[in-house]
């Protein structure tokens, strides 16, 4: 499941700003929740931390390794504003620590320039499964 459409700025080894065009077609909107539709917090948070493997692929040269980025842990979590289809949400992630294997992130999700959601994450850069 992609959550990330368009990354509009890159700074390697700082940040990244992407968009999420949240739409009606989504399939979770289906089930959450009849008659109001929103977006779960837990695949807004997913989208931060795909914004976040975005940005440690590019500012660690991974770019065709095949690495991985995985969740490590999720702190401070607060959810501001629901998450409505029609909106662009932008992902804003910035590094708060960055090393070869493991790095920590602070991310918050806007929509129309407030914040929605916002959270602290750390995640592990791991090899490929074996063929």
């Amino acid at each position: 499941m992609l959550l990330v459409d368009r990354v509009e700025e890159l700074i390697p080894d700082r940040s990244i700003a992407a968009i999420k065009a949240v739409t009606i077609n989504e399939p979770f909107f289906q089930g959450h929740f009849p008659g109001r539709p929103i977006m779960p917090g837990v695949l807004i948070v997913e989208a931060l931390a795909q914004a976040a493997g975005v940005l440690a692929v590019e500012s660690l040269g991974l770019a065709g390794s095949g690495k991985l980025v995985y969740f490590m842990a999720i702190d401070e979590a607060k959810f501001r504003v629901p998450v409505e289809p029609g909106v662009l949400l932008r992902l804003e992630v910035e590094f708060v620590q960055k090393r070869a294997t493991v790095c920590k992130f602070a991310g918050r999700a806007l929509v129309d320039g407030k914040v929605a959601a916002q959270a602290n994450f750390t995640a592990m850069i791991a090899d490929p499964p074996a063929a």
